[in-house]
């Protein structure tokens, strides 16, 4: 049995305070993303968090000269940061906001044309929902109001059971950090680069606040944003950069017309983030996107292209995350059965886990639990064990991926856009072996399966790592995260529906997972086996670029770069990734590691100048519902 680290007198006091104050300022972030900032959790690290961090900051400075005993050290100001980036991917675009419009949208844009309500109607609960067009006019048009009796009675039923979903598929997700903390964050020590910044910022020295060198880059990034939204409001006032220029009309001709979408530019919170990703990663994110639009050429070469779907870059990259979920299971199969062991029988010879954040033993109670309610409310909805079974194990495979590679690497996108387990299972198996119930509510779970932006599994582990690195106490952390995924799936559906009411909600996020379903139960389909090989090939490759990389010290591509540099988001951040790979490389070449760490307060001002900035247009927008500029892309 290892025994608990003894903490010294000095350590940093973590107090209920820190998760009350945390709680308080849940409502009014989540309302700020639901009135039209859900694209701040589209980056990893999220800018409407780090701007109330410093704000925060700020006053906390202030009463530290005034009452320095009631002030809140970096322990808890870094539990009301992690508290407020859990909630806030709860909240956020690929998650709550993409709910609101699966919820509406099979009713609202039912019609006699696309026959929807003849399709799956039928197979949707009526307890799940609200099918009442006059209560959801009101939502889908807006100048109306939700606090009227019959519109929040027929919300509050699937606001309290979505709600305790979402707390359920988030609550797996800490039970699975629990278990692997301790392999990745002590023994491994990954480096977990997206912490750097609130790390810094609230370090009770104020090391940061005081180098000239951070101040320079707040100049730099806070400038560039002053003046381009000045240029946004008042065109006649000059603007530097913030937009994106596309090469694909350069390319008129084929087979160079193939590759698509391809925009230039260089936004310096992108290039900030960038320069604390390790040179052979940020080198593979712009390396392996060039080798995606290469693909896309060469299948046009070969008159490929015309295939549907050929190549199967959805597919190679899903398979790509699985390859990478299998890279880090092997590297941690020793630890994890030496947690289990440890969980079934707390006396045997190896870790207890009395240190963690919860015992091995209830973490492992709680992953059986939780994922066994997933399995039965999803019995309830109609779908098959087999099915959901192989649903969420996919995506746990895939979140699990996705927080190895943010905690080692600090990737600052991976959205895998319709990667998830719903496209998988559907290419995999066909439509016929899976039932109309289960492809109905596929398009259900559309909500947290679009994308993987602002994935709250990540944030928890970096929480974790946070609560390791300034000797805050993990059971606290603990605590507060569970606060937090339980109190924000209500009062971000609050906030969804208070602002949509009153303004009109996006629900055409509802139109791709719905007019898929209507063509899956038009034309049922075999496995494709196009789509297979794609998956396969994405894994193999994956798995032959770690081998490399194990092997010879000399190769540059990371097995993780090809996994991210397919997405979405990286047509928007990979000339930003390939600048930051370029001045660290210059830094470290001519001016060694310790330059390198000189430079480090630069690149953390630029990203907090820019963060917040940006988070003041987007409070101007949101406050006054104006339009203004938005500096993420």
């Amino acid at each position: 049995m290892e025994k608990q680290q003894k903490q010294p007198k000095s350590e940093i006091r973590t107090g209920w305070r820190a998760i009350f104050i945390g709680l308080l300022l849940i409502p009014p972030n989540a309302y700020w993303i639901a009135s039209g900032e859900a694209t701040s959790t589209t980056v990893s690290l999220f800018f409407n968090v780090i701007f109330i961090l410093f704000v925060l900051l700020l006053i906390n400075l202030s009463i530290k000269r005034i009452l320095p005993n009631i002030a809140l050290n970096q322990g808890e100001l870094l539990i009301i940061y992690v508290m407020l980036s859990i909630s806030s991917g709860i909240a956020g675009l690929d998650m709550m906001r993409v709910l609101m419009a699966v919820l509406t949208g099979p009713f609202w844009f039912a019609s006699p044309e696309n026959e929807w309500a003849e399709l799956f109607w039928r197979f949707i609960p009526p307890w799940l929902t609200v099918r009442d067009r006059n209560i959801l006019q009101g939502l889908a048009e807006g100048e109306s109001s939700l606090y009227v009796d019959r519109i929040m009675n027929a919300w509050l039923g699937p606001m309290l059971i979505w709600s305790g979903f979402i707390f359920l598929l988030v609550f797996v997700m800490v039970c699975i950090n629990v278990l692997v903390r301790k392999q990745w964050t002590e023994s491994e020590k990954l480096s977990y680069p997206i912490i750097q910044l609130p790390l810094h910022l609230t370090d009770d020295g104020n090391s940061l606040l005081k180098n000239r060198l951070m101040w320079i880059g707040f100049a730099v990034g806070a400038g560039i944003d002053i003046l381009n939204g000045l240029h946004f409001l008042f065109p006649v006032v000059p603007g530097i950069g913030g937009r994106l220029y596309d090469l694909h009309p350069l390319f008129t001709n084929k087979p160079w017309s193939a590759i698509g979408w391809t925009p230039v530019a260089v936004f310096p919170y992108a290039v900030g983030l960038g320069f604390f990703i390790p040179l052979d990663l940020s080198f593979s994110c712009w390396f392996f996107y060039l080798f995606w639009k290469a693909e896309r050429v060469l299948a046009s070469t070969l008159g490929l292209h015309n295939l549907p779907e050929f190549p199967y870059i959805e597919q190679q990259t899903t398979g790509a995350y699985l390859g990478l979920f299998l890279i880090a299971l092997w590297m941690t199969r020793e630890h994890l059965r030496r947690v289990i062991a440890a969980g079934l029988n707390p006396r045997t010879n190896g870790i207890e886990g009395n240190d963690e954040p919860m015992s091995y033993r209830v973490a492992l109670i709680g992953l059986i639990v939780g994922f066994g309610l997933i399995l039965f409310f999803c019995h309830r909805l109609g779908m098959a064990l087999w099915s959901s079974f192989l649903f969420f194990l996919i995506y746990y495979a895939l979140s699990t991926a996705i927080t190895r590679m943010r905690a080692e690497l600090g990737s600052p996108v991976h959205d895998l856009h319709f990667s998830g387990p719903d496209t998988t299972l559907v290419k995999s198996l066909g439509t016929r072996m899976l039932g109309p119930s289960d492809l109905t509510m596929y398009g259900f779970f559309h909500f947290f399966n679009r994308a993987y932006r602002g994935h709250v599994m990540p944030h928890q582990l970096e929480g974790f790592k946070l609560a390791e690195r300034t000797r805050t106490n993990h059971r606290r952390m603990l605590w507060g995260m569970i606060l937090a995924i339980a109190v924000t799936g209500p009062v971000a559906f609050w906030a969804y529906l208070d602002d949509g009411y009153r303004y009109g909600a996006a629900i055409g996020y509802s139109w791709r997972p719905f007019n898929l379903l209507q063509s899956w139960l038009y034309y049922p389909s075999s496995p494709d086996f196009g789509a297979i090989g794609g998956l396969i090939f994405g894994g193999l490759s994956t798995l032959f670029l770690m081998f490399m990389r194990m092997r010879f010290i000399w190769w540059a591509f990371h097995p993780a770069g090809f996994a991210v540099s397919s997405s979405w988001s990286m047509n928007v951040f990979w000339c930003s990734i390939f600048v930051s790979w370029l001045l660290k490389l210059v830094i470290l070449k001519f001016g060694g590691v310790k330059a390198y760490r000189g430079a480090i307060p630069l690149f953390l001002g630029i990203i907090l100048g820019e963060f917040f900035i940006g988070g003041f247009w987007s409070l101007h927008r949101a406050i006054w519902n104006v339009p203004s500029y938005r500096f993420l892309f």
